[in-house]
Order: C-alpha cells, then sequence, then structure tokens
C-alpha cells in the first residue's frame, strides 16, 4: 500500500463491499467500538450535538447517524440523552443490511434508536428530515465530489445542524494505527482498512475545498485530538 500524504487515496476499503458479513465484520465492528471509546473519538461527534443546542431548550431531538456501523455513537448520544432527560429519535443509516443485523443486536437495550438499511444518495433518503444529522468516521469512503453533494444536501435536510467527525490525513495517524491494530487487532479487516482509512481522510485544505464546492461558507471546523476533524454545518432552520 503506498502511503503518500500529499493527497486522498482512492483505494477500496474492504469494509466498502456491501456483502461482507460475517465474524469477520463482526469482529471489526467490536473492535471498531473499542478503538473509538479508547481514543475518544466519539467525543468529538457529542461535543458537536451539545455545540449545535447550545442554550436551546429543545426536549426532543431527533438524530440520524449515517454509516452508523454497530451503533456505538448511536448508545452514547442515547445514554447522553437520558441523562439530560431529553426524548431522543434517533435512527442509524447503513447500506450494509449485516452490518445493520449487527447494530440492532448491540444497541437492544435502546428502544429510542432505531435503523434503516439505506445508500444516502438514493432519492428515498434524499426526501429524509431530522433535526440533527451525524456521520462518524464515514465521509472519508466518498470523493470529493460526492461530498460537495452530499454536505450540500445535508444542510438542507437538517433543522438543526449537520456533524461530521472524519479523520486527519497526516503520517503520525497512519504509523500509529498501523502499529496498533498490527499488535491488539484480532481482525484482518481493522488491520487492512484502519491505516487505509488515514489515507483516504482530509486535510484542512481538503474540507475547505469540498465546502467551498457545495457552497456552504457558513460552518465550524476544528481539529481534535486524536487526528480528528470536527465538522459543524449549522442546519436549513438555524
Amino acid at each position: 500500500m503506498k502511503s503518500s500524504f500529499s493527497q486522498r487515496s482512492d483505494q477500496i476499503e474492504i469494509m466498502d463491499d456491501l456483502e461482507c458479513k460475517g465474524e469477520v465484520i463482526n469482529q471489526t465492528l467490536r473492535e471498531l467500538e473499542v478503538i473509538n471509546h479508547w481514543l475518544g473519538g466519539n467525543k468529538v461527534t457529542l461535543a458537536g450535538i451539545k455545540h449545535l443546542i447550545n442554550q436551546k431548550n429543545l426536549k426532543e431531538i431527533s438524530i440520524i447517524d449515517l454509516g452508523c456501523g454497530g451503533g456505538d455513537i448511536l448508545k452514547e448520544i442515547a445514554a447522553w440523552g437520558r441523562h439530560q432527560n431529553i426524548k431522543l429519535t434517533l435512527t442509524g443509516i447503513d447500506a450494509n443490511p449485516h452490518i445493520i443485523d449487527f447494530a440492532k443486536s448491540n444497541t437492544s437495550d435502546y428502544p429510542e434508536i432505531n435503523y434503516v438499511i439505506q445508500n444516502i444518495f438514493s432519492e428515498d433518503f434524499a426526501r429524509t428530515e431530522s433535526d440533527i444529522i451525524i456521520a462518524t468516521l464515514f465521509t472519508h469512503h466518498f470523493n470529493n465530489e460526492e461530498l460537495a453533494v452530499l454536505l450540500k444536501n445535508l444542510k438542507q435536510q437538517s433543522r438543526i445542524g449537520v456533524v461530521i467527525n472524519d479523520l486527519h490525513r497526516h503520517w503520525m495517524a497512519y504509523y500509529s494505527i498501523k502499529m496498533l491494530t498490527s499488535i491488539f487487532s484480532k481482525s484482518a479487516m481493522v488491520k487492512y482498512d484502519a491505516p487505509l482509512s488515514v489515507l483516504r481522510a482530509f486535510d484542512r485544505n481538503d474540507l475547505q475545498i469540498i465546502l467551498r464546492n457545495a457552497g456552504i461558507d457558513d460552518y465550524k471546523l476544528v481539529w481534535k485530538w486524536a487526528f480528528r476533524w470536527q465538522l459543524i454545518i449549522p442546519g436549513s432552520l438555524a
């Protein structure tokens, strides 16, 4: 694998195969939940949600999670909502039905979470609206042109706003995750996909160009530990 950091890689991850199923995907999702927990990645998304609703006295919020994976971020959001006495309607969307099956089992203690098998570039999804739309470690799966279209649409589909949490393409992030997964991971998919995810990820200029092409000039883009970008875009009614 060529580890060039000057531009985004267009290599395909194993997880991009929608036919991927069985223990290989289940082990990967379990490990990703552990990685996101210990490296604090999910906190970036939750902090973005809190920023969007800051000083809004909301008692009910709908949130859609794009590329929801195993549902681990939705569990954290659900737990936060319960603690804050906010009624949440949470929807996880993924195009892989096998991932959705795992997520349903993984979040069975949270009735406020439901799931939809859907392609986010479909007409059905284009008609979907929510207060907040989030995407954690998901947008790097698409090229810049696709993302410009997606972000433009998401701004209109979200009433309060959009929170994007994705990786910073950086040599230290690449070699760190490559070393950690080679030592601790039991999943061949994680060992292959995790470093590649960094190569497919973004530097600040990438995201600024994508946002400009989407016609979005009102946003907040902040670097977060560990090598994450937090992008917050106000929604259609913000």
